[in-house]
């Protein structure tokens, strides 16, 4: 889906018109109108207004570009369901709602103990072969490199 489709999406989801969206976001009627017509997109700042309004993640208002993995576990993060929230609300699309929480991790451990807590959820036959995977999966992802 097209940023377009998405913020004409979201404008009615939440019934508004131009005007009242134009309004909670601090922006003109001619620039919603605008968005949903895919003449321009919102700059980087009023994307965060929007995020934090209307409880959506900035990738989801794009279109989902990137694909985006936990930085902890490695999961894939397919919707903002998955996303964690920083303490004011806003979305960290960097870690999922199983490891990150109100600006910290939820469990403090290694990545060794990290990697025993991921394989019962991966189904993997060969829980060795998972493990060996994981060892070289993690040390990749943000978190590991800045435990180091």
């Amino acid at each position: 889906m097209e940023t377009k489709d998405i913020m004409l999406d979201l404008r009615q989801k939440h019934g508004l018109t131009q005007d009242e969206m134009a309004e909670k976001l601090f922006v003109t009627r001619q620039a919603v109108s605008r968005w949903e017509t895919g003449e321009t997109q919102p700059n980087t700042e009023t994307l965060k207004v929007i995020s934090k309004t209307f409880d959506v993640s900035i990738n989801t208002l794009l279109g989902q570009p990137q694909k985006l993995q936990c930085q902890s576990c490695g999961m894939p993060l397919h919707d903002d369901a998955t996303l964690s929230k920083e303490a004011d609300g806003a979305f960290n699309e960097s870690y999922c709602k199983w490891c990150y929480a109100d600006g910290h991790y939820l469990t403090e451990c290694t990545m060794d103990e990290m990697i025993e807590q991921i394989l019962p959820h991966m189904n993997w036959p060969d829980a060795d072969k998972a493990r060996e995977f994981l060892r070289g999966q993690l040390p990749g992802l943000k978190r590991w490199q800045i435990a180091g």
